[in-house]
């Protein structure tokens, strides 16, 4: 009997995750997503299969199955790529133009990489550098690059500055990567970098109080408003008519939603009559954080919007049937803080949510198991694998692998979609 090789290769089906992170321009606008690629939650490549097959199929697969506009829109899409997938071109099927190939740091400038890089350079694709922190043997790639980026966690400020300095005069532009707080923003926008990624766009910039704008404090009043367990009709009216745009918005979209209704909507009470109170809170939420956020970036919303809806797809799955609108607020109330720059305990207290939403959204040590979900879903968002993986098994997912990209594609999809009427 012929002994099989040990070292056989094991063709075995992947299952597709993906993430995704956002990356800034100076002024805050959205410049482009990387897009985070594994096999599955826990699991960046499994026992018997080869990491080249797996990165060929997650590019390929991935991107064809979720659609390159549902996860980046008009946006640039950031994407690693191995020694193989440049020498075979893998790429090659995306349109030039909409992908930056993200060399890993574990490359080395040979001359058959170095030809590679020049033909998907020749081809219109941009070519980003990863983990750069003045690595002398990875000088070669420099020339062919249009973005360097640096790992403001791993790159100290001496480095960070050494690298600004160096290529002040070139044509490649530095992106500040693991920005997470508001110092590492202001000293990558005093360097000169031009784009910046990380958690820092999810955190309240000022954490000292200040007083909120009242065309904000109405928005906040009408959010406490609706999330009461009763609505109380003559207050939320009261509250309305602070604001004449929320006054017509708010009637514009009674009367589109009220499923063909040809008479007119005479008040939000007759409004909620023909529409029903679950979907009018829940648009309500939406209108409500829109309006607030439209000082920030464009993606913190988008952001909010795409948290909501996994947390309120989530919500069968884990014994909560009847409370996907519960999720959908949390989900959503998740980045208050970054939207109106105040700490989201001190938010919380003028809104008047539920007690079990409270907890969720400020963890106190106590089991929650709305919580979970939402460790679970900023775990995904964030490509946190490993934490994926455990918080599945702790809501007891039993199919996660299948679902979770499932429901992120359609919350990316529904959270592009959505028509923002807040911002229009």
């Amino acid at each position: 009997m012929t002994k099989a090789p040990t070292d056989q290769r094991v063709s075995a089906p992947i299952e597709l995750f993906v993430a995704r992170q956002p990356i800034f321009e100076r002024d805050k606008t959205l410049a482009g997503y990387e897009l985070l690629f594994r096999t599955g939650a826990g699991n960046f490549f499994p026992a018997g299969v080869d990491p080249d097959t797996a990165s060929k199929e997650i590019i390929g697969q991935t991107l064809s199955v979720f659609g390159l506009d549902a996860l980046v829109g008009d946006k640039l899409a950031y994407v690693n790529v191995t020694r193989r997938i440049l020498l075979e071109g893998t790429y090659a099927f995306l349109p030039p133009g909409r992908l930056v190939l993200e060399l890993l740091e574990n490359l080395r400038p040979d001359p058959e990489t170095l030809a590679a890089c020049q033909a998907a350079k020749n081809a219109g694709y941009a070519i980003a550098l990863d983990d750069f922190s003045g690595q002398p043997e990875l000088d070669a790639f420099i020339p062919l690059c249009d973005v360097i980026k640096v790992d403001f966690r791993v790159a100290g400020p001496d480095k960070r500055r050494e690298i600004a300095e160096r290529y002040a005069d070139s044509p490649v532009r530095l992106l500040a990567e693991k920005v997470e707080t508001i110092e590492d923003f202001s000293e990558a926008l005093d360097l000169g970098y031009t784009y910046y990624q990380g958690y820092f766009f999810c955190r309240p910039e000022v954490l000292s109080r200040h007083d909120i704008p009242v065309s904000k404090l109405v928005y906040l009043q009408f959010l406490s408003e609706i999330n009461r367990p009763a609505l109380d009709f003559r207050r939320l009216e009261q509250v309305i008519k602070q604001d004449v745009a929320l006054s017509v918005k708010l009637l514009r979209y009674l009367k589109a939603a009220a499923f063909g209704f040809r008479g007119e909507i005479t008040s939000i009470k007759h409004g909620l009559a023909l529409l029903g109170e679950r979907p009018f809170r829940r648009w309500a939420s939406v209108l409500a954080m829109a309006q607030l956020s439209s000082d920030r970036p464009a993606e913190l919303l988008s952001t909010c919007l795409v948290r909501a809806r996994f947390c309120e797809q989530l919500a069968r799955d884990v014994g909560f049937a009847a409370r996907e609108l519960d999720l959908f607020v949390v989900g959503l109330f998740s980045l208050m803080d970054a939207v109106v720059g105040r700490p989201l305990r001190e938010l919380l207290s003028d809104v008047a949510l539920p007690g079990d939403l409270t907890e969720a959204l400020l963890p106190t040590g106590k089991p929650s198991r709305l919580g979970d979900v939402l460790e679970l879903v900023v775990a995904y968002e964030r490509a946190d694998w490993l934490a994926v993986e455990f918080g599945s098994n702790k809501l007891g997912l039993v199919d996660s692998i299948r679902t979770l990209p499932r429901y992120y594609q359609d919350a990316l999809s529904w959270a592009m979609t959505t028509t923002l009427t807040g911002r229009s």
